[in-house]
């Protein structure tokens, strides 16, 4: 498996326990709630996969508080993004070239792909933590995200992707590590 469907495979993990009775509960991203936080992951994941097939996807209005798309079956929906996520980057093509998540800006292909790993990620570890998961990440993922995240973080900052560092103790785990880097607090509850 590659990394980026193994990290799509641990939060379609999460996705499959999720109640809707936990759709209110808060998650480490300030900004959203669960509800909110698979309204992001369904309203930008038909870009993300785009990217993978270097197709422009239009997006399903002009801003993500426009739609509900957590509506009905978006624990369905949200799998079959997935799977379209991981087949889209599945070809050795995906990966080469400049590539766009739908925007006049391109970046390099593996740059965007590594960005997508880490997004599954840690927002596989929001949805987690904020319904009472663990997220069960590999630890080659682990390993590789540590590096793309540390040698991307500045960027994925002015990006608005992360936040400011957490500190976290040079000896703990993996996971922890990235998620400090990420502007997030391991112990977040």
């Amino acid at each position: 498996m590659s990394h980026l469907s193994n990290a799509a495979e641990a939060m379609a993990a999460v996705a499959r326990t999720i109640t809707d009775d936990q759709l209110a509960n808060k998650t480490p991203c300030t900004e959203y709630d669960v509800r909110a936080l698979v309204n992001h992951l369904l309203f930008w994941g038909p870009s993300l996969a785009g990217g993978g097939r270097k197709e422009s996807v239009p997006q399903p209005a002009g801003t993500e508080s426009e739609v509900d798309l957590a509506a009905g079956d978006w624990r369905g929906h949200l799998l079959a993004l997935l799977d379209d996520i991981t087949s889209s980057w599945a070809p050795p093509s995906a990966w080469e070239g400049e590539t766009s998540m739908g925007t006049p800006h391109t970046l390099p292909a593996p740059v965007l792909g590594d960005m997508i790993v880490g997004e599954l990620a840690m927002h596989g570890w929001d949805l987690a933590v904020a319904t009472g998961q663990r997220l069960e990440l590999p630890a080659d993922l682990l390993a590789h995200l540590h590096d793309t995240v540390f040698a991307n973080v500045e960027q994925g900052r002015e990006m608005g992707m992360y936040g400011p560092q957490v500190a976290v103790p040079a000896d703990a785990p993996a996971l922890d590590r990235i998620l400090g880097l990420t502007g997030r607090d391991p112990a977040w509850t």
